[in-house]
């Protein structure tokens, strides 16, 4: 342990894409205390989803504010790491500091048709190979383009250097610490970052006409990124430490060396496996990202499944067909039938992501009949989750050649046994819960006292993550290949359903 000793605190600002969350961490890297608040999303248009920039940045403050507002929390506090929902773009006016338009939202579809286009004029492979990435709607780039081409003089303001872009991390630096700053992992999530060399992209910038002068400096993600502003909490505390989200849970899990992976169930399912300082190119549908990096190291990569639905289909059951009171009443629903009695659940409510990647698809309930009930639906939802997951994990390992020992898990579903149980069945694999469940707040704790000296380097930290509960396979090999055989031929037909004629008939040509 470094300098400062037991007493010392390191924060973990968590703004994830349904809320924001702030914990305080001790020195043993344990949670002491935390606030947090829901965060709205819009969706104006069919496939379209928002955010309110200055309610991110309001919720974050007021998380801060309920923390370190009581006792003398605050002057303990060495440093401040930021995780956050990646791909999400923000634009405001660079001296006002105000937003210009909603936060496009990673989840967005709006740009699906340009993707098209891209891919007929064959740009998909020059872009996977800078920048390891699908081309897909999913990414920064081409929410950057359509706000270039569809808020009224920002391609003008743009040129003159009066506007700045950015991830929600950059948002919440910009508004902070007034740095316009992102790490590689956020970066890297954008379509216009070349991972090879760490650089915004000269020829992508010019393929989706982004002046490089709007655009965040990038820093290593285990890094004093600024001080927060006189005026707000904490100020003059350090913001240490960023990684995306799903990064972050990687460092959370103590996930350090190369085979290891870990999955966060949240609104969607995020898998990533750490590659080391290989860059893997994936066969299979999966993307090249960058894992984390420090100052003067050469940087870490991993590869990464992104299902789109996993928990938020447990949510559209609650909310939009009230099958369930509560998320967490599902563990008992399912456990109140002993089968789904033939139901499947495709849950590609935004398409379905890897290693399928078809914006196309949709949502699929296959095998009802008069005797199906909620419980068999719920069933079928959380075993969805896991089916999503298992594709990931094989596509990952017929990319590394080779077979993943065990699945760390985290987020809001791990804490559902079923499903851990089921993921654990149908992989034939041990699953591995930790002690805390919040991996991805404490990612960014690691990163931030990494950066300022609390903890000695990423051996150290992983030596503080704890084990909650393993789950040891129990289900037979025959019975686990009719199950996944049942989900591929449901996934088959969810496939190609928003097709329009006239991209059928293009296809054709």
């Amino acid at each position: 342990m470094g300098r400062q000793g037991d007493q010392a605190r390191i924060g973990a600002i968590d703004i994830g894409t349904t809320g924001v969350r702030f914990v305080l961490f001790d020195a043993q890297a344990n949670p002491i205390a935390s606030a947090y608040r829901e965060l709205p999303l819009a969706t104006p248009k069919p496939g379209w989803v928002e955010q309110d920039p200055e309610i991110l940045l309001a919720a974050t403050l007021t998380t801060l504010n309920e923390v370190l507002g009581h006792g003398r929390q605050a002057e303990a506090l060495i440093g401040i790491g930021l995780t956050n929902q990646r791909e999400t773009i923000v634009v405001w006016d660079k001296e006002t500091g105000r937003p210009l338009h909603p936060a496009i939202v990673w989840q967005d579809r709006r740009t699906a048709k340009r993707c098209n286009e891209l891919r007929q004029q064959k740009q998909a492979n020059r872009l996977y190979e800078k920048t390891g990435l699908s081309l897909d709607p999913y990414f920064s780039a081409t929410k950057i383009e359509w706000l270039l081409q569809n808020v009224p003089d920002l391609k003008a303001r743009a040129a003159d250097g009066n506007v700045l872009f950015g991830t929600v991390d950059s948002w919440l630096l910009w508004q902070l610490t007034g740095e316009h700053k992102t790490d590689d992992t956020n970066a890297s999530r954008t379509l216009l970052y070349n991972i090879n060399e760490r650089v915004w992209d000269d020829e992508l910038l010019a393929l989706f006409d982004v002046p490089k002068m709007t655009l965040p400096c990038v820093c290593p993600s285990l890094s004093v990124f600024g001080r927060i502003k006189s005026g707000l909490i904490g100020a003059g505390v350090p913001i240490a430490g960023v990684l995306g989200d799903q990064q972050g849970s990687l460092l959370g899990q103590g996930i350090i060396h190369s085979g290891q992976a870990q999955v966060t169930w949240g609104t969607g399912a995020f898998l990533l496996m750490n590659t080391g300082g290989i860059r893997a190119h994936s066969r299979s549908g999966l993307l090249s990202t960058i894992a984390r990096t420090s100052p003067d190291a050469p940087a870490v990569y991993a590869l990464e499944g992104s299902v789109f639905v996993a928990g938020a289909a447990i949510q559209w059951l609650r909310d939009a067909m009230g099958l369930l009171a509560e998320s967490a009443d599902s563990q008992a629903m399912s456990h109140a039938v002993d089968c789904t009695d033939g139901v499947v659940f495709v849950p590609a409510l935004t398409g379905l992501g890897s290693p399928h990647w078809d914006p196309d698809a949709r949502g699929l309930i296959i095998g009802i009949t008069r005797g199906t009930r909620r419980e068999h639906l719920v069933r079928a939802a959380l075993e969805a989750i896991a089916y999503q997951t298992h594709d990931v994990v094989r596509a990952m390992e017929d990319d590394t050649g080779t077979r993943m020992p065990e699945l760390r898990v985290g987020g809001g579903a791990a804490q559902n046994d079923f499903l851990c149980q089921f993921q654990s069945d149908i992989l034939g694999i041990p699953v591995i819960r930790p002690r805390h469940g919040e991996t991805t707040a404490q990612g960014a704790a690691f990163a931030a006292g990494i950066a300022v000296g609390l903890w000695e380097g990423v051996e150290a930290v992983s030596e503080l993550w704890q084990e909650d509960r393993r789950f040891e396979p129990a289900m037979s090999r025959s019975a686990r290949e009719g199950l996944l055989g049942e989900w591929q031929r449901a996934v088959e037909r969810a496939k190609g359903w928003c097709v329009t004629q006239e991209s059928r008939e293009s296809e054709v040509e």
